[in-house]
């Protein structure tokens, strides 16, 4: 039962302590084979990194302000990782100083600066792979081909780096199994090529897009979990390291957004309403195509049942969150819960048109 407070202010997001529980259970149950680290990126709440933290989970983090929220924690920089593949400057000279020894990178100008900023640190090559089954791919801005991965890795240890391993990115709520075949054997093939080039690679950081339920048929993650163990056992000698990075998986499915019907409207024969959260404070998302449900939290003012079209609150017509969405006749007040949205929604929030940051509240 969603506990929807009379005094709070919509819009906001309830965080449920048992969900998360359960989700980090299920990547803790692969912990004696592979190391798990939340990234910050999907949501930064300090109460939810500071829940997480208590659980024993590692973090994955890309600025100096992530860095900083676990630093306030006191979570261990032997607990931090650093994922992103281009960073500033500033934040590897911080992440250095505190600690941090493994960075990830995928081009020429990183290896300086992590010589530079971070000197003798661990590196790890991000490689690019198939995202054909993620709803939101992240293939083009990052990555390498295997031929260029081993040449970098060749590169870095030139420059007096560590060359420890290899990562990849699936893409964001990736709801198949080929994808992971694919980038472990390209991972595999560039393990090789290291080898024979004199460097002994011990990591692989798989990480994340593992998904989470924003639509039906969203396989298990412990079914991906097995299938990635045992691609690696078949490709990989036994002492391999393995490491993930989930996000959204972790988040996603604890979050329900509370918002409120703000107006309703009949245009050109379709029926509009509008919410006190939208594009631009709490569902970036859908504009790449992730989808959510909604669930009235009212008692409708009828049992009649209509295709609505659900916008936000800012003035900006782009600000459209759904199109064709099945939903009783609602009126203004009325509250609409709209899930799994713990993950990339305050996030992503901005205070355009200065409307309100959802908080995230854990219940």
């Amino acid at each position: 039962m969603i506990n929807i407070s009379p005094r709070r202010g919509s819009p906001y997001i309830l965080m449920d302590k048992e969900i998360l529980t359960e989700k980090i259970a299920q990547f803790s149950g692969f912990r004696s084979q592979v190391k798990t680290y939340y990234s910050v990126k999907a949501n930064p709440d300090r109460g939810l990194l500071k829940f997480i933290a208590e659980l024993g989970v590692g973090f994955e983090i890309a600025s100096s302000d992530e860095l900083n929220r676990l630093l306030k924690l006191n979570v261990p920089s032997k607990l931090i990782i650093s994922g992103n593949p281009v960073k500033i400057p500033s934040f590897i000279r911080y992440a250095y100083e505190s600690g941090i020894r493994e960075f990830v990178i995928d081009s020429g100008d990183e290896i300086d600066k992590i010589a530079k900023f971070a000197p003798g640190s661990r590196v790890i090559v991000r490689m690019v792979t198939d995202n054909s089954e993620s709803s939101w791919p992240l293939t083009e801005k990052f990555g390498l081909p295997p031929d260029e991965a081993a040449g970098l890795l060749s590169e870095a240890k030139s420059l007096g780096l560590q060359p420890s391993g290899l990562t990849f990115h699936v893409g964001s709520q990736c709801t198949g199994f080929f994808s992971w075949t694919e980038a472990i054997k390209r991972a595999a093939l560039v393990w090789d090529l290291a080898r024979k080039n004199g460097m002994r690679l011990t990591h692989l950081n798989l990480g994340g897009g593992f998904p989470a339920k924003h639509e039906t048929g969203v396989p298990r993650i412990e079914d991906i979990m097995n299938h990635i163990l045992s691609c690696v056992d078949e490709l990989f000698p036994k002492e391999i390291s393995l490491s993930v990075e989930p996000g959204r998986a972790l988040v996603a499915d604890a979050g329900t957004l509370v918002t409120t019907v703000i107006g309703t409207a009949f245009r050109e024969g379709k029926n509009w309403m509008y919410l006190d959260s939208g594009v631009f404070n709490g569902l970036m998302e859908t504009v790449g195509g992730i989808t959510y449900r909604f669930q009235p939290l009212s008692t409708p003012v009828s049992s009649e049942v209509v295709e609505w079209i659900l916008a936000g609150p800012s003035c900006d017509s782009f600000d459209v969150i759904a199109r064709g969405i099945t939903l009783p006749k609602l009126q203004v007040g009325d509250k609409i819960s709209i899930s799994p949205a713990g993950a990339y929604t305050s996030a992503y929030a901005s205070n355009f048109n200065g409307m309100k940051i959802p908080p995230v509240i854990l219940v």
